[in-house]
């Protein structure tokens, strides 16, 4: 095959680390990867465009390097002998999904494209190969507004909307439940709208998919989101991000498939237990962006009790390996496992005390190790608010507590509105029908976050807990006004600055403001103090 392109790295069975691989050269996601493969764990093969490609695209002017063809073409040549499959193959093609990696984990703060390599000629091929023709039409909707919004910036909201139509036209509750003649509906309907949406065509030949990916992953390095994740959590603009491709594997591949996002032990509290969203026929993207409410472990124990085994043995293996709490994502595939992630996970700065000491007494790590581990956590400042009594009045609604404590704000609408009232010093609860990472400054400015859509795992809901935000998702009685200017929380009509309170415990929603009280973790602040002597 010639001689590897320069940093170029490769994530296969089996794959020895090279000398130069470290989160800084391949990106933090792609160096986890390559620890899991070498733990023997479920990983799709991939290759990586090192961090050195993004900085060299943007001392460019924001050009990809020559390059970048000749190390996709090797990385392909590798792919394609470990799966079998042809790039652009018309019988057997192999799809990938091309994935950011920074140096230092930015959840959902850059671009992912999945599906890609599917276009017209090769549909029947994958039909061929899955015998799933709701599969086959899935992808490919999937990959034409993905790509669209990703690659060209086209909104992704009309492509919403033909996805809400077909449901709306059949009484389906979910896209789901749409059959592969809905789905290939979709997919017509949504390359007329890219050709008149986009400045150029959905395009056919899979290398101008791949490179157009590339490219708008290396780009989304200096998005707004991305630059405004950086400031708050100190990231050097420097690093740039690598550029992971792999092998597809496919959460909508029916009953026994879906995707997840797991935590090793619960992000918000610090306790030793699985926390899981999971969607069945699902693809990632379907979990982390918000638009959506997850299951969690109950149905996936309850209808696929192996596989919860097999994410509780991969949780020991992990937790050994990397020695911290973490956050890992992974898609199951017609009852196979597969891991696609896995990162220190973001956590409440409760949870960070609680696992750190939890760890040393598990013997996982020693106490320095601990302190290291909680070095810039404000110990002195960790407490957690509860509610001090029941008022008579019930709760307006409830969701799913994806954080802790208990915050009362000012409910607004839009997340520059939140920086506005934060900045004049009110407390805000910022409500959105879902939320995305695009809205980091609302969430950042925002004492609590409530939304309609979305699981506790979502990027948003991530960073908000690693803020130390409250956060409840997915309260279903939560509709916001067409107009953005007031919302309905079930019978109860609010306006902006109407006052109400997030119980991050329960996950209900109170009117007004209502009184709490403060609780420190005095017995591992204690026990803190004795390392320390």
């Amino acid at each position: 095959m010639g001689e590897t392109p320069e940093s170029l790295f490769f994530i296969l069975p089996r794959s020895a680390a090279p000398a130069d691989a470290t989160p800084q050269t391949l990106g933090a996601k792609a160096y986890g990867l390559l620890r899991l493969v070498q733990l023997g764990l479920p990983v799709p093969p991939a290759f990586v465009l090192g961090t050195a490609y993004c900085r060299e695209y943007f001392a460019r002017g924001g050009r990809l390097p020559d390059r970048v063809r000749a190390a996709l073409s090797a990385g392909l040549a590798r792919l394609e002998e470990a799966t079998g499959r042809g790039f652009g193959n018309a019988r057997r093609p192999l799809l990938v999904s091309v994935r950011s990696g920074a140096p230092v984990s930015m959840p959902g703060m850059m671009e992912t494209v999945l599906n890609v390599g599917l276009d017209r000629a090769n549909l029947a091929g994958l039909l061929r190969t899955t015998g799933n023709p709701r599969q086959v039409q899935d992808c490919y909707r999937r990959l034409v507004a993905g790509y669209m919004e990703t690659v060209h910036g086209v909104a992704g909201a009309p492509f919403d909307a033909i996805l809400e139509r077909q449901c709306a036209s059949q009484g389906l509750a979910s896209p789901r439940e749409l059959d592969s003649v809905a789905l290939e509906q979709i997919a017509r309907e949504s390359q007329d709208l890219a050709a008149a949406l986009g400045p150029e065509p959905f395009p056919q030949d899979p290398m101008q998919q791949l490179l157009g990916a590339v490219e708008a992953v290396m780009r989304s390095w200096n998005s707004e989101r991305a630059r405004h994740y950086r400031r708050l959590n100190g990231i050097d603009d420097a690093h740039g991000t690598a550029v992971t491709v792999q092998a597809m594997v496919f959460g909508n591949a029916g009953a026994t498939s879906g995707a997840g996002v797991g935590f090793t032990r619960d992000p918000a509290t610090g306790d030793n237990q699985l926390y899981i969203d999971f969607e069945f026929n699902a693809q990632g993207e379907d979990v982390v962006s918000g638009h959506h409410i997850a299951n969690g472990t109950a149905r996936l124990a309850h209808e696929l009790p192996r596989v919860l085994g097999e994410l509780q043995r991969i949780k020991t293996v992990i937790e050994a390996e990397f020695r911290d709490m973490q956050d890992f994502e992974f898609t199951l595939e017609n009852g196979r496992l597969y891991l696609l992630q896995t990162r220190a996970g973001k956590r409440t700065s409760w949870a960070a005390l609680r696992i750190a000491v939890d760890l040393v007494r598990e013997g996982l790590i020693t106490p320095a190790e601990a302190l290291a581990q909680l070095n810039g956590v404000p110990i002195e400042r960790i407490e957690r608010t509860r509610l001090s009594a029941r008022d008579a009045a019930p709760p307006l609604a409830s969701g799913i507590p994806a954080s802790i404590g208990v915050v009362s704000g000012a409910v607004v609408f839009d997340p520059h509105r939140a920086a506005e009232l934060s900045a004049v010093g009110r407390h805000v609860v910022l409500a959105r029908a879902d939320i995305h990472t695009g809205d980091i400054e609302g969430i950042a400015a925002a004492d609590g976050i409530l939304t309609a859509r979305g699981g506790r795992t979502s990027h948003a809901a991530v960073v908000a807990r690693q803020l130390g935000k409250v956060c409840v998702v997915g309260c279903e009685a939560l509709r916001i006004a067409p107009d953005g200017s007031s919302c309905q929380l079930g019978e109860t009509r609010l306006a902006e600055g109407d006052e109400i309170t997030l119980d991050g415990a329960s996950g209900e929603i109170y009117a007004g403001r209502l009184a709490v009280t403060t609780e420190r973790p005095e017995r591992e602040l204690a026990l803190l103090a004795d390392w320390r002597r």
